[in-house]
């Protein structure tokens, strides 16, 4: 604030030499005059003074036997003449300024943080399906509502948090590493709470026999050990309350719940033609230089690119005037590179380089989803005249998918017994 006030006012930076240049110092501070940047330069000193100020100095000068000299003017009051001489600066000047706070009203840049399961791509589709795009009015955007509709939308994402930061959008989110649809330890869901009057059954995705189960509601058809197909009720969501007779009273009705896991054989085959085209540089390359406003773009080039096949490497940047004022205008550089493309054969040890790079990263996927592998067995040949991987695996998975529970006739029937008896006994003690 006291800087601005300075450049309001106007201030001189001076030089002071002579005999007494310490003396010259002590007077300015008992006659009130402000001095500040005070710099001892060996034979001088250099200082920044107030316009009033300075003009107070000549009897100073003449006590202290020191000379003064204006090194530089500084402020708004010699700011202003030389542009009254120069009008068409002035007016570009001020043209200028009232463009960028126009600028300054829109997003020209977004960027999101923390998303590692969610691509960019796929991300910045989802802003435009919502209305919110590079070139938007800061105004338009509604921080609570995209922050509300990001949770809603990526099921992955269990905090969000959005903000305008200048001209740039920040989005920032959290990725849940456990799969969203699982549900907490201890946790009991009853009936009605999946929408279904009746709840569900948990039954298995896939073939294969229970190596570990811990079940959370419902009844266990299953045991460790047994052998279950795709389809099979696994945990049951209608539990039985029975009659001191030991026959069914009525049925409740859960969400069944358990972690559930399988162990299955799991077969893969991936194919590879027996020859693939290469990419050979020619050594040939023409570079071009671009600049980009507002989606235009100008393109600066030496002749035409005659390259018949050819890659383009671009390296682009985004024009800001400060750290979080970022404008619509990109420039940057490419370089077009020529190849030529030559038909060659796989020798094996190429085929078990690729192959294993694509079981690499098949295993990797399916540790990531929590699969864990007991056996493997892989075997690399050549068949229809191709390269054949086949890949059998013996798995451990976590197994299980709810479906709602249709009630068999002999459960409506306990059900409509068991309201019919308290029904009775309501109107029993009515009568009493």
């Amino acid at each position: 604030m006291l800087q601005f006030i300075q450049f309001l006012k106007g201030y001189v930076c001076i030089r002071v030499w002579g005999y007494s240049p310490e003396r010259f110092m002590n007077l300015c501070s008992n006659h009130d005059i402000f001095l500040w940047d005070i710099r001892n330069c060996g034979e001088y000193y250099t200082m920044c003074i107030t316009v009033s100020g300075f003009r107070r100095l000549k009897g100073i000068v003449r006590k202290t036997g020191t000379k003064v000299a204006i090194q530089k003017r500084c402020g708004l009051p010699f700011f202003v003449p030389k542009m009254k001489r120069r009008k068409i600066f002035l007016l570009g000047l001020i043209g200028s300024l009232a463009f960028w706070m126009w600028m300054s009203t829109f997003i020209w840049a977004v960027e999101i943080e923390g998303n590692y399961s969610i691509s960019d791509d796929i991300f910045m589709d989802f802003l435009k399906q919502n209305d919110v795009f590079v070139g938007m009015k800061r105004a338009e955007v509604n921080i609570e509502e995209l922050e509300k509709k990001i949770r809603q939308d990526f099921g992955i994402v269990t905090w969000t948090s959005a903000k305008i930061d200048g001209t740039r959008l920040e989005i920032q989110i959290k990725e849940n590493e456990v799969d969203t649809g699982a549900q907490e330890e201890g946790d009991t869901k009853e009936r009605g709470e999946t929408g279904n009057e009746f709840g569900s059954d948990l039954i298995a995705e896939e073939d294969g026999q229970i190596v570990s189960m811990v079940t959370r509601a419902g009844v266990p058809q299953v045991a460790v050990g047994a052998e279950v197909k795709k389809g099979d009720v696994l945990v049951a969501g209608s539990v039985p309350v029975y009659n001191e007779d030991a026959t069914v009273k009525k049925y409740q009705y859960y969400d069944a719940d358990a972690d559930i896991f399988i162990s299955r054989f799991w077969q893969q085959t991936e194919e590879l033609p027996l020859t693939y085209e290469k990419k050979e540089y020619t050594g040939e390359e023409k570079k071009e230089w671009f600049l980009d406003i507002m989606g235009k773009e100008m393109v600066l080039r030496l002749g035409k690119v005659k390259y018949e096949n050819y890659d383009k490497v671009t390296d682009k940047k985004q024009v800001k005037l400060l750290d979080n004022f970022y404008l619509p205008v990109y420039y940057g550089s490419s370089v077009n590179r020529e190849y030529v493309l030559t038909d060659n054969i796989y020798t094996k040890e190429e085929v078990k380089t690729v192959f294993s790079e694509k079981l690499i990263k098949f295993i990797a996927g399916l540790e990531e989803k929590g699969v864990q592998i007991i056996k493997k067995n892989v075997t690399i040949d050549k068949k229809n005249k191709k390269w054949q991987m086949h890949v059998d695996l013996q798995i451990v998975e976590q197994t299980g998918k709810n479906i709602p529970i249709v009630p068999q006739a002999e459960e409506a029937a306990a059900g409509e017994a068991a309201e019919g008896e308290e029904t009775a006994g309501e109107e029993n003690q009515d009568a009493d």
